[in-house]
C-alpha cells in the first residue's frame, strides 16, 4: 500500500503537469458502474458514477496537495470551490499521458477506472488493480468527518506534541507500539513499511506496549519515523508490488529497507520472525529488537 512518501512523490509529479488545466471529459469504467448497480461501493464513493462524471466535467484543477496518505484535488467551477479526495488503497496509480497507449504496463491499462481528458487533450488516468482505492467528491471536508480526524503532518511543529499527548491516552498506552504509530489519528502517513523500518532502527520490538516506552524513547522514535519518511521522499518512495509514480516511474527506497520483507537481520544475520499486529504482518529481528 502506498504510504506518505509515495503519495508525496506522486503529488509532486502531478502538480506541474495538471495544475490549471480544465477537465473536458470523464470516462468511468463499466466495473464501477456495475458495482454500483449491485449495491457495492467501488472506487467512487457515495455518489452515482454518472453524477460524478457530469459534475467533474468542466471543472478546473486549481491545486493539488497531499494530506497524510490522501491526495486532495482542489477544483473550481463558476468561481465555486470543490474538492476531490483520492486514496490509492493498495494498488491505485495515476498516469498523465498524451494518449492511453502510453500506459505501457498492460495490468494498469486493463484496470483503468477513471479517465480524465483535459482541454489540451492530455489524459489523467486512475488505475486500480485491486480496486481498494477511493474517490470522494466533496463541497467541504466536513462532508467526510474522518478527514477532519487525521493527525497533523509529521513534518509540522505540532506533530510531536500531538503524538506525545495521544500516547498518554489509555486506549493507545495499552496497545503495541507498532499498532499506535500506524494509526493515522496518532501519526499521519506512517504505514507498515516505514513503521517496520523505524522500529528496527530503534531496536524496539513491534509488540512492545506503548506504556512500557519512556518519554525520551517515544521522542526518539517519532524523530526516527520523520527521518525515514523524509529519506523515502527524497528517493521517490518504495516501489513494492504495484506502486508506481506517474507514467509508471519507480522509486528506489525499497533498496534501502533494512527489515521490511527481509528473511535475515542485516545486523546479526538472525532469521527474522513475523507476527500479526493490528491486523498487519510485522517483520522483526528477535535478537536485535526487544
Amino acid at each position: 500500500m502506498p504510504e506518505l512518501p509515495e503519495v508525496e512523490g506522486l503529488v509532486r509529479s502531478l502538480q506541474p503537469v495538471i495544475t490549471g488545466k480544465k477537465i473536458r471529459h470523464v470516462t468511468i469504467s463499466n466495473i464501477i458502474k456495475q458495482s454500483k448497480e449491485q449495491g457495492k461501493e467501488c472506487i467512487i464513493k457515495v455518489v452515482e458514477p454518472d453524477f460524478f462524471q457530469q459534475v467533474i466535467e468542466g471543472m478546473s484543477i486549481k491545486s493539488i496537495e497531499r494530506r497524510s496518505k490522501y491526495i486532495f484535488f482542489h477544483l473550481e467551477k463558476g468561481g465555486v470551490p470543490y474538492l476531490l479526495v483520492n486514496h490509492l488503497g493498495m494498488t491505485g496509480a495515476w498516469f498523465h499521458v498524451s494518449q492511453l497507449s502510453d500506459i505501457t504496463e498492460e495490468k494498469f491499462l486493463k484496470h483503468a477506472h477513471v479517465l480524465i481528458q483535459f482541454d489540451d487533450h492530455d489524459w489523467l488516468v486512475y488505475s486500480d488493480i485491486r480496486r481498494f482505492g477511493e474517490m470522494r467528491f466533496l463541497h467541504e471536508l466536513a462532508e467526510h468527518p474522518p478527514l477532519l480526524e487525521m493527525a497533523p503532518e509529521p513534518f509540522s511543529d505540532d506533530a510531536l506534541p500531538y503524538f506525545l499527548e495521544k500516547a498518554k491516552l489509555p486506549k493507545y498506552a495499552n496497545k503495541s507500539v507498532k499498532e499506535v504509530i500506524m494509526d493515522g489519528h496518532v501519526i499521519a502517513g506512517c504505514g507498515n513499511i516505514y513503521a517496520t523500518e523505524a522500529l528496527f532502527k530503534m531496536k524496539m520490538h513491534p509488540a512492545r506496549k506503548l506504556s512500557r516506552i519512556s518519554m525520551q524513547r517515544k521522542i526518539e522514535l517519532f524523530e526516527m519515523i520523520v527521518h525515514i519518511l523524509q529519506e523515502s521522499i527524497d528517493v521517490g518512495g518504495s516501489t513494492i508490488s504495484d506502486y508506481r509514480n506517474i507514467n509508471g516511474e519507480a522509486g528506489s527506497m525499497q533498496h534501502r529497507l533494512k527489515m521490511y520483507g527481509k528473511k535475515n537481520c542485516p545486523n546479526c544475520n538472525e532469521e527474522t520472525k513475523q507476527k500479526i499486529i493490528g491486523g498487519r504482518n510485522s517483520v522483526y529481528c528477535p535478537n536485535c529488537q526487544h
